[in-house]
C-alpha cells in the first residue's frame, strides 16, 4: 500500500474530551429530570419493616392465635347447639304425641267415669244443740256412699291422707279423716266418716240464722272431702295419684241425735285428669 493512503490517528485534545462528556450527558440525561428525584429517607428513629404478603395472610400474630381459633370455631358451635335444640324439641313433641295417643286409646277402650258420691241418712249429730253463744264442740258421723257402677272395667283406689269436713254457711264445724279403700268396677261402697270440732264460735248473725233454720226443721250443711285417688285399668295399668275434691249439700231436720239427711247433690272436681266429668 502506498504511504499516501495510510490514515494516522490524530491526537486527542481537551476539546475532544469535553465533546464526549457532553455527548454522554445528552444520551443519558432524561428530558424531565424533576421526575426522577431521589427517594426520601425516613426521619431518624423510624423503622420500616417489610413483611411478605403470604405470611400476613396465613399466620396470625401469636397473641391473637387463641382468639382467632375461638372466632373460627363459633359458627360450628352454634350449628351444633341449634341442631341439639331442634332434636330435643322434636323428641319432646314426639313424646307428647305418643302420650296423647296412648291416653286417647285408653279412654276409648275403658271409657272411665267418675263415681257418684252421696251422703246417706241418718246423720248423727252431737254438740250443736246447746247455747250457740258459747264455744261449741260439734261431732258428726256421716255415711258416704261411693257408687262406681258406671265403670265396667275401671277400679278406683281411695288412698290414705284425705280429709272430710262439714260446715254451716261457710263456717267450719268439724273435720275428720277419709278412710282408705279400694273399689272394684261396678261396685257400691258405703264408708263411715267421723268428724270432730273444738272451740267453734258463731257470730251473732250466724246464731240467729242457725236458730231460724232449726226451728224450720231444715238446716243446710255442706260436706266437703279431699281424697287422693288412683284409677286402675284392668289388672296392670294404673294412673298417678291426684287429689279429688267433692262437695255435697245436705239438709238435716235437727241438730241432735240421728238427723234425717236429705242429699241435695254432690259435685266432684279433679285436676289434671281430663276424664273426670
Amino acid at each position: 500500500m502506498p504511504m499516501a493512503d495510510r490514515v494516522h490517528p490524530m491526537p486527542r485534545g481537551p476539546d475532544d474530551d469535553d465533546a464526549d462528556a457532553a455527548s454522554s450527558a445528552t444520551e443519558t440525561t432524561p428530558l424531565h429530570p424533576s421526575f426522577h428525584r431521589p427517594p426520601l429517607s425516613p426521619p431518624p428513629g423510624t423503622y420500616i419493616v417489610q413483611v411478605p404478603k403470604d405470611q400476613v395472610l396465613r399466620a396470625p400474630p401469636p397473641g391473637r392465635a387463641r382468639r382467632y381459633k375461638a372466632l373460627a370455631a363459633r359458627p360450628a358451635r352454634r350449628r351444633r347447639l341449634r341442631r341439639a335444640c331442634c332434636c330435643a324439641c322434636a323428641a319432646a313433641a314426639l313424646l307428647l304425641l305418643l302420650a296423647a295417643a296412648f291416653a286417647g286409646a285408653v279412654c276409648l277402650l275403658f271409657r272411665p267415669r267418675a263415681p257418684a258420691l252421696s251422703v246417706e241418712s241418718p246423720l248423727a249429730i252431737r254438740g250443736l244443740d246447746g247455747d250457740a253463744a258459747l264455744p261449741l264442740a260439734p261431732e258428726l258421723d256421716a255415711a258416704v256412699r261411693a257408687d262406681n257402677a258406671r265403670n265396667g272395667r275401671v277400679g278406683v283406689e281411695y288412698r290414705g291422707g284425705g280429709g272430710v269436713a262439714v260446715s254451716y254457711a261457710g263456717r267450719a264445724l268439724a273435720r275428720g279423716a277419709w278412710p282408705a279403700f279400694r273399689q272394684p268396677p261396678r261396685n257400691v261402697t258405703v264408708v263411715a266418716a267421723a268428724m270432730r270440732g273444738q272451740g267453734v264460735r258463731l257470730a251473732e248473725e250466724e246464731r240467729r240464722r242457725l236458730a231460724a233454720d232449726r226451728a224450720a226443721g231444715a238446716v243446710p250443711l255442706s260436706v266437703e272431702a279431699r281424697v287422693p285417688v288412683r284409677l286402675q285399668f284392668g289388672s296392670v295399668l294404673r294412673t298417678w295419684t291426684v287429689d279429688v275434691k267433692a262437695r255435697c249439700e245436705v239438709t238435716v231436720d235437727r241438730l241432735a241425735g240421728n238427723a234425717t239427711a236429705v242429699d241435695r247433690g254432690c259435685r266432684v272436681w279433679v285436676r289434671p285428669l281430663w276424664w273426670w266429668w
